[in-house]
């Protein structure tokens, strides 16, 4: 189990670093990637995460060297935030195809280009992809028990949080007023709890 939990926690290092930079990279350059192409775009980014990722893994051994032993406590708590992690998966799965998850419509609109997500969960959340990203690894966290891993989830959330904004404006860019509206009925990460939807549940299940 020892063995295990390094090599997650190992494997969380080196590749989440990659993919929140791949983001950062399209997110704010949209225009600029657009220009490039995009399959030259995308051989380009997947180069550099595989090549990032091979680095950050020599690297970054150091940093796994305080950890806190296999728990069987942490490792049930861990349960919990990787079932609203599948749940959210599953129900992301429903309206995103494997493309959009590697924003190829933000890279070619005129090619793919999508209506704005506003059913299912996306009803619920504006960033459902990023709520199911950190419940995912605050469980591995759990699982992993190791110091640098802990730290990295109150950094993930900041990284999540700009992520957030900066997409936001470039969908605002996309989709104008209405995206605007959407905005101002659908939370961000929490989604809002109907009180009355939910004491009629209670109600009748008495």
């Amino acid at each position: 189990m020892d063995s295990i939990r390094y090599y997650v926690a190992l494997a969380i290092l080196s590749f989440l670093p990659p993919v929140i930079l791949y983001w950062f990279s399209i997110h704010p350059l949209i225009r600029f990637w657009r220009k490039v192409g995009l399959h030259l775009t995308l051989g380009i980014h997947y180069a550099g995460m595989l090549l990032l990722a091979g680095l950050i893994s020599l690297l970054c051994r150091p940093l796994l060297t305080v950890e806190f032993g296999t728990s069987p406590t942490l490792i049930g708590l861990a349960l919990v935030p990787a079932f609203f992690s599948l749940i959210l998966r599953k129900r992301l799965s429903r309206h995103l195809r494997p493309g959009i998850f590697t924003g190829i419509p933000e890279l070619s609109p005129e090619k793919h280009k999508i209506p704005l997500l506003r059913e299912g969960i996306y009803g619920r959340l504006r960033h459902p992809r990023y709520v199911q990203l950190f419940l995912g690894v605050v469980a591995y966290a759990l699982f992993c028990n190791y110091l640098t891993i802990y730290i990295l989830l109150p950094t993930l959330a900041i990284i999540l949080f700009l992520l957030a904004l900066i997409e936001e404006r470039e969908l605002r860019n996309r989709y104008g007023a209405e995206y605007d509206a959407y905005s101002a009925r659908v939370p961000r990460f929490i989604p809002k709890l109907h009180w009355q939807s939910l004491a009629g549940r209670i109600r009748g299940s008495t």
